[in-house]
């Protein structure tokens, strides 16, 4: 089934995408750190400054790569065999793996910043009263686009 892009929020088509991903990373050792690629996925970079921070940093990026390409409609590769992933003497690889549906929900409820203008005494009195902006602008939105509570999942993003 096609995707468009854009449209992660269809719990029809997210059943025919995979719940997991492994892959090999390559972490190469520098004096300031440790560089990860993924051999499979040319443009999935990252780094650490110990191992502990690489491999967290590795499945963030890993999982927000595989993320974009699904997003994209992008063929997803087949992993390369670790026997097969060529190393230098400073290099190690590893198998990356990240768990998808963690990865789809933290982007659809990621958070997005909007500039807004308002008369200045609005904004006088709404701060006496302590209104939070976000929360009203939130409420409103939703009210306005007729959307209903535990709808939000399926509007998000």
């Amino acid at each position: 089934m096609a995707r468009s892009k854009g449209d992660i929020n269809n719990p029809q088509q997210d059943r025919h995408l995979k719940i997991s991903y492994s892959y090999p990373a390559i972490f190469e050792y520098d004096e300031d750190g440790i560089s990860i690629s993924f051999p499979d996925l040319p443009g999935a970079l990252t780094c650490g400054n110990d191992e502990d921070e690489a491999f967290r940093n590795a499945k963030e990026a890993l999982g927000l790569h595989l993320f974009g390409m699904e997003q994209d409609n992008e063929t997803i590769p087949v992993p390369t065999k670790l026997i097969q992933v060529s190393l230098e003497s400073n290099q190690a690889v590893a198998i990356v793996n990240v768990f998808m549906p963690l990865i789809r929900d933290r982007v659809k409820r990621a958070t997005v910043k909007k500039t807004l203008t308002i008369p200045k005494w609005l904004n006088e009195i709404a701060d006496e009263h302590n209104i939070n902006f976000s929360h009203v602008l939130q409420e409103a939105l939703k009210e306005k686009l007729g959307i209903k509570e535990g709808q939000q999942d399926h509007h998000l993003y």
